[in-house]
């Protein structure tokens, strides 16, 4: 396997590009002030609502979304709230553990928890609001507090409850109508949202939502075969179309299968093209700081794929070293742009230093 050297940005706070980077708390503080400023922030906001008629024009994003209103839009809320469940829950002791959960407790209050989950019935044209990405992250949400034995968190987790069922019941119904994956770079990608659905699915031993997503994940992916991975990324992107497909299938192939998955499914040309750091030229570009979140769901999906595979495999230590690289190339960008990035890369950067 050849060996790539790329250029590197050193990270102002102590993690340079040889060392493996960690979720340490002096981190973890910098990354909470991201979603800690930004859940409480509404303007500016997408809030992606279709208007049916002139009574919705004046109903702000906080009206619509009593508990995901802020970070700009409503899928980057939700994930903004997972990462604060996540570092609450994995480090308590952090002098930020207070805020954070004062930020929970107002979120995820009942009442607003039932307006949310209202929403998809008390609107017309909601079937397909955050579909899939921001279902996925909500039940990555979810997941995260049915694993949690803390009472807060069972609190939580009940209160989040209608709005879970009423995207569990969305996705249920929408799977058997899905023929086609989506293949993007950005939020529809089918995959990353699938392989998210099947953990929230085997955390809460939903036997028979994991049964549908492994189906389907078979019936879109398991015969590709030399995937263009070459031809990535495209100028937006914050996912690697190939990668969130391998490490879906890590998920539902045992360890002989996958290992003979993946050696078809990518060539030399393709696996030279997905180690190179993705050039990114304007921080201060909403689009274009995408490219900064694509580091880091590169470097996950590497760490899950290499998880996956047998000590043997040359790709196994290849892309562990290359999740590392691309893990020190974007935590300090992550720091220097606008609220483009702040509202949403702190989330992926947590997830992505995950063990």
């Amino acid at each position: 396997m050849r060996k790539y050297f790329l250029a590197i940005t050193i990270f102002p706070f102590g993690v340079f590009a040889q060392e493996v980077p960690k979720l340490s708390d002096e981190m973890a503080i910098k990354l909470s002030e991201k979603p800690l400023h930004c859940i409480t922030q509404e303007y500016p906001n997408k809030t992606a609502h279709i208007i049916n008629n002139s009574d919705e024009v004046a109903l702000s994003p906080k009206d619509l979304h009593p508990s995901f209103y802020g970070c700009f839009d409503w899928h980057s809320s939700v994930h903004g709230h997972w990462m604060l469940v996540k570092l609450l829950k994995s480090k308590p002791h952090l002098s930020v553990a207070k805020n954070i959960e004062s930020i929970l407790e107002n979120s995820l209050t009942k009442e607003n928890l039932q307006t949310e989950a209202d929403y998809f019935t008390k609107y017309q044209l909601t079937a397909t609001f955050e579909r899939t990405y921001g279902w996925a992250w909500l039940l990555k949400l979810d997941e995260e507090l049915t694993t949690w034995d803390n009472p807060k968190a069972k609190i939580w987790h009940q209160n989040l409850k209608p709005l879970t069922d009423k995207i569990l019941a969305s996705w249920k119904s929408f799977l058997p109508k899905q023929t086609y994956p989506n293949r993007t770079g950005v939020h529809p990608n089918t995959a990353f949202a699938m392989g998210f659905a099947i953990d929230w699915a085997r955390a809460n031993k939903d036997s028979e939502f994991e049964k549908q997503l492994t189906e389907k994940v078979k019936y879109f992916y398991l015969k590709d075969e030399k995937t263009p991975a070459y031809l990535e990324p495209d100028g937006s992107d914050f996912f690697s179309p190939s990668l969130e497909i391998a490490d879906l299938m890590r998920r539902v192939l045992p360890q002989k299968d996958f290992v003979q998955w993946l050696n078809t499914f990518y060539d030399q040309r393709s696996l030279k093209n997905i180690e190179k750091i993705p050039v990114v030229s304007d921080l201060n570009d909403f689009q274009t700081v995408h490219l900064v979140g694509l580091s880091f769901s590169k470097a996950w999906c590497m760490k899950g794929v290499a998880k996956s595979l047998p000590e043997s495999h040359p790709l196994k230590r290849d892309f562990l070293k290359t999740a590392n690289i691309f893990l020190n190339n974007g935590l300090p960008l992550l720091f220097q742009g606008n609220y483009g990035g702040d509202h949403w890369l702190a989330s992926f950067a947590v997830y992505a230093l995950e063990e």
